[in-house]
């Protein structure tokens, strides 16, 4: 069976990026592999073996286009209102704490923040299904 190992995403400035990524996630460097034209950062946590792989391409000097197609990651924490405020007071910005109720009678508690490139993450409580 397959697993998932990583998500890339393309970032303009490693350093903005990686200082987001572990301020707002835990996520530390546990791989750096630097190329001609562009670098690859593996980024992860205790939490999870699923790594964040920022690709920072030489040359590029301006935002990258999300486009359309483009979701969001997801995170899950144990706190939520603990999680959020602690964005809050890093300057992270992240938007307001929502509830999604499933016709099952189920919900998800989540919010959702931006990186410094306008990757959306959602921050999810783990529950049901959000482990």
């Amino acid at each position: 069976m397959a697993r998932l190992i990583h998500s890339m995403i393309r970032v303009l400035e490693e350093e903005r990026s990686r200082a987001f990524y572990e301020t707002a996630f835990g996520l530390a460097v546990a791989d750096r592999i630097d190329f001609d034209s562009f670098t690859l950062i593996y980024m992860k946590n205790a939490e999870s073996g699923f790594e964040l792989e920022l690709t920072v391409n030489k040359g590029q000097s301006g935002p990258y286009d999300l486009g359309t197609g483009y979701g969001h990651l997801a995170v899950s924490v144990e706190a939520l209102e603990a999680e959020h405020a602690r964005l809050k007071a890093a300057g992270l910005a992240p938007k307001d704490i929502k509830e999604l109720k499933t016709p099952g009678g189920n919900a998800a508690r989540f919010f959702f923040i931006e990186d410094p490139d306008g990757y959306k993450i959602e921050v999810l409580e783990r529950s049901w299904r959000f482990r």
